[in-house]
Order: structure tokens, then sequence, then C-alpha cells
């Protein structure tokens, strides 16, 4: 793993701290510099948790291509309540945006990588937001984007949900109002019960499809979606929710809140890929989010794994998402 550091960057909400960007790198950049991919991470994922869209015989050939993919900030490996210094540790850790981790990543392409060009930027749930804002900010620099179960503004029901799971982590005893001292793990369990219940869909339950992923029954499936959460620290977890709650592409400088405009800024090629039974990144939103964006495509994954539909666990929900990245790369 790499860090970038960028020092004395100002946020959105006007914190100025020193920032370090965690990435890792796969494949080789060419001679060219033309063959760049750029995947950021989804909420509670590091960038190992991602590898599973570089596999042997999937679309994004490291053989091919220079893949970056980038730790979004409040992980816990890039900047985070668990590994900032004081005054920002903790609870303290100031609101990162989807705009303050795509202008952070800009500067690590350009300045310590020296990339003038990216082939395709894509990227998963909170990786789909970032993707977005890429194509919102800088569509002259990429060339394609792929969003996969992800929107460009987070919707109101969205909105709902993900703050009413950080509010059952916040109101368990061991959490402590963000000053614990050892994981708060009846919290993280909560937050995981709840979780789990949405991550996938009524048909994914229904139809038994945890049992694709070894699983028996469905409190296996909850106990699975809290042992993912229980490697995440509880208020990195908060800080990346509160980056999700405040999604909204247009919400900076650039577009002043316009939506409409900040989607008809996305002018690179896009196939935009919502889960066809995502619970809570609706296809009803990518339909008017494709509406507007000059060169785009929908593509509704047909499948039942809900949200988890691009987590890489269904092999047909990958067959079907690698021919969207394989046409745009071609």
């Amino acid at each position: 793993m790499l860090i970038y550091r960028i020092k004395s960057y100002t946020s959105q909400n006007g914190t100025k701290l020193d920032v370090d960007l965690a990435y890792q790198t796969y494949g080789s950049l060419s001679k060219e510099k033309d063959n760049a991919i750029l995947i950021p991470t989804f909420f509670g994922g590091k960038h190992t948790d991602t590898e599973y869209m570089l596999a042997d015989g999937r679309a994004l050939d490291i053989k091919r291509y220079f893949v970056v993919v980038v730790n979004m900030l409040g992980n816990g490996f890039s900047s985070s309540p668990s590994n900032t210094p004081s005054p920002y540790a903790g609870k303290s850790f100031p609101l990162f945006t989807l705009y303050d981790n795509v202008m952070c990543q800009h500067q690590l392409v350009t300045k310590a990588l020296g990339i003038k060009e990216l082939r395709l930027v894509t990227g998963f749930s909170m990786g789909a937001q970032q993707t977005f804002q890429w194509g919102a900010l800088f569509p002259n620099m990429v060339k394609a984007i792929a969003p996969i179960c992800g929107a460009a503004r987070i919707a109101d029901h969205n909105k709902v949900f993900i703050e009413s799971a950080i509010g059952v982590l916040k109101i368990a005893p061991d959490f402590k109002a963000g000053n614990y001292k050892n994981p708060p793990l009846d919290a993280l369990n909560a937050f995981g019960h709840v979780y789990s219940a949405w991550l996938f869909s009524q048909d994914f339950f229904r139809e038994r499809l945890y049992k694709e992923i070894k699983l028996e029954t469905a409190a296996d499936v909850v106990k699975f979606t809290q042992n993912y959460f229980k490697q995440s620290d509880a208020n990195d977890l908060v800080a990346m929710a509160n980056t999700w709650a405040n999604a909204d592409i247009s919400a900076n400088i650039r577009f002043n809140n316009d939506f409409d405009a900040a989607l008809r800024a996305i002018t690179c090629k896009a196939i935009v890929l919502p889960g066809a039974t995502d619970l809570y990144f609706r296809v009803a939103d990518s339909v008017y989010e494709v509406d507007k964006m000059s060169a785009a495509e929908l593509r509704p994954i047909p499948s039942n794994w809900g949200h988890a539909a691009g987590f890489g666990a269904s092999s047909a929900d990958n067959i079907f998402i690698d021919k969207a990245l394989t046409e745009l790369l071609a």
C-alpha cells in the first residue's frame, strides 16, 4: 500500500489538515500513460476488497491496464477518524464530501502518478458515487465511467436508511458517543444486523441465494454482514456514512447545487449499472440521471442479489458487468 500526502488541504466545510490518500496500483503504466483505470473504494471497503474486480478472466485485466485503487477518506487506510491525530481524531473527524475525495484523488493521479488521461473510472456503491463525481468534474480527462450500484445524488429514502443504520450504532452503550477505548462490538453488531437486511434483496432471501456463498440460513447472512463490518472502526463507519448522506455531485462551487447541470457536464461515455433489486440505489434514480447525460446508457443488472449485485459474489452478475466494462474499454 502506498501513501500520497496532501499538505494543508482545505475541505469543503473549511477544515484545513494534512490528508493522506492510501492507494494501491496493479499492472504496469504504459509508456504513453494511456492505459490507466481508477477505482475508488466503497463503504466499509479497503483496496483489497476491490480486488475481485481484477480477478483472472475479468474485464479489468491487469496484464493490459494500469489500475489504481484509491481508498476513500474515512475508510481506515486513507485519513480517517481512527488514524488522524488530534484535534481531528475519532468523533472530531471532519466531513469529507464526494467533491473532497475526488479533488484529492485528482491530485494523486495527476501530480504523483503523472497521468493526464483515465481510460475508465468505475466503482461499486460509494465508489459509484465518486465515479459520477469524476465524470462531472473532469469529463475531458476521463474517457468513460461505469458507476455500479450507486447514484450521483443520494435519494431521500436512501438517506433515511443510512442515517438510521448509523443511528442504531450510535445508541449502543459501548459506542460511548464515539469516545470508546475498545472496539464497540455491540454497536458494530447492531449496525451490521440492520445493514444485512438492506444489502440483499427480499428475492435473495426468498430464493436462499445465500447458499451460493456457503451460508445456510438468514441468520448466517446477518453474522456474515456483522463480521464484515467488525473489520472497520466504528467512527470510521460514521465518517463514511456522513459522506454518503451528503452525496451530491452538484454540491460544490462548480455546479452550485444545480444537479441537472452536473449531470449534463458528464459528456464522456458512460454505462450506468444499477442493481435491478437494489433496495436503496434505485433504478428509477438512474433513469433520471442517464436522461440528463449526453453519452450514457442505462443497463440495470438483472440480479436478485439486491445491492450486492455489484459486490462480486455472483458469477452471472460479474459477467453482465464485465460486458459493459469491456465495451467501454474497447
